[in-house]
């Protein structure tokens, strides 16, 4: 029986969300089990107020980068995980970095998932489950079915949005023109590779044409996606509103749980979108649905017709839009035929 248990997943936003449904696994195994998580900061927020997590360790990667820093924090992050007396560590992050931490805990039963990298399988023993090939959700709940703990259906994925939370995400909204009571969808333009990007343009004629069948476009992202949005509202006849670095990822939560659908590409806000049961409408490209695509049936994925599908690559050799020939009017359809599914 574990008393202290040690998830490291540390980024990314999509990432660390697919890690969620360990934790009410493990909960329910070992009720009085101590549950910490070792994560960066921009996906802290997503671990806040769960009543499974007992304790969120920061890992504050900045702090490492100089020999100082990697000295002094070390010392702080071992005397922190020592002082937790971890006795199973999950490592589901697979790296170099995630393996120092696991080591440094001193937990005697280390487990990884099945696609470690960087030596890290020397640290944790991987898990090759019978999920190996399939939705990297399903991998890391190998790890823990590996312990003997039963995952049931429906898969449960832990994001507590509290009352304050809540009230100012209302705010936001108001401010920026979304009344939360008319029918609206959410569009993410942007994504970390650029092969994963639907054009701007698309984007634009997809805003168009919601808002002319009296659905509200509302463009979203972090700060860093603020290009993007404001070239789609030049584009677009009637301008979106414009949520864009305005939100936590908890408020970000809350407007797209409240939303008719989420249009987007393979990106942390459109896994946090499936995570709350919102339709998505995914373009997919350079990566693989059956692995990084929205957990759960009521999704639709649309894909270009290009021979060079699952290529995997940041930057296309070729000098192409990935998902460019993914007309509007296609996306348009898909929309409003999830929208009405769940109506009905």
């Amino acid at each position: 029986m574990y008393k202290n248990i040690l998830i490291v997943k540390l980024s990314a936003i999509g990432d660390v969300i697919h890690a969620l449904p360990v934790v009410p696994v493990l909960k329910q195994q070992y009720p009085e089990a101590k549950i910490t998580w070792v994560v960066e900061k921009p996906a802290f927020d997503l671990l806040t107020n769960n009543p499974y997590i007992d304790d969120i360790i920061i890992f504050d990667k900045p702090k490492f980068k100089t020999f100082g820093g990697l000295f002094t924090n070390t010392r702080k992050l071992a005397k922190q995980l020592k002082d937790k007396k971890i006795d199973l560590a999950l490592d589901l992050q697979g790296l170099f970095k995630s393996a120092a931490i696991v080591s440094l805990s001193g937990a005697h039963t280390r487990l990884g998932y099945c696609n470690m990298r960087e030596f890290s399988h020397l640290v944790s023993r991987p898990v090759v489950g019978p999920n190996k090939n399939g939705h990297v959700v399903e991998r890391y709940l190998d790890v823990v079915r590996s312990l003997g703990c039963e995952v049931t259906e429906p898969v449960e994925f832990p994001i507590y949005i509290n009352e304050q939370e809540a009230e100012t995400a209302k705010t936001i909204a108001v401010q920026a023109g979304l009344h939360l009571k008319n029918r609206y969808a959410v569009l993410a333009p942007g994504t970390n590779w650029s092969t994963k990007c639907w054009p701007v343009n698309r984007f634009a004629e997809l805003a168009d044409k919601l808002y002319r069948n009296n659905i509200v476009p509302v463009l979203v992202g972090g700060a860093g996606d603020k290009r993007l949005s404001e070239k789609i509202i030049e584009l677009a006849t009637i301008p979106p509103i414009d949520l864009t670095g305005k939100t936590s990822l908890k408020q970000l939560a809350y407007l797209i749980k409240g939303a008719g659908c989420f249009v987007g590409g393979d990106t942390g806000p459109m896994h946090l979108a499936a995570a709350v049961h919102t339709p998505v409408v995914v373009l997919f490209g350079a990566t693989d649905p059956k692995r990084n695509g929205p957990y759960g049936e009521k999704h639709r994925i649309l894909k270009p017709d290009r021979p060079c599908l699952g290529c995997w690559k940041k930057i296309c050799p070729h000098s192409e839009e990935c998902l460019e020939n993914i007309e509007a009017e296609l996306v348009f359809q898909n929309v409003v035929a999830s929208m009405l599914m769940e109506i009905r």
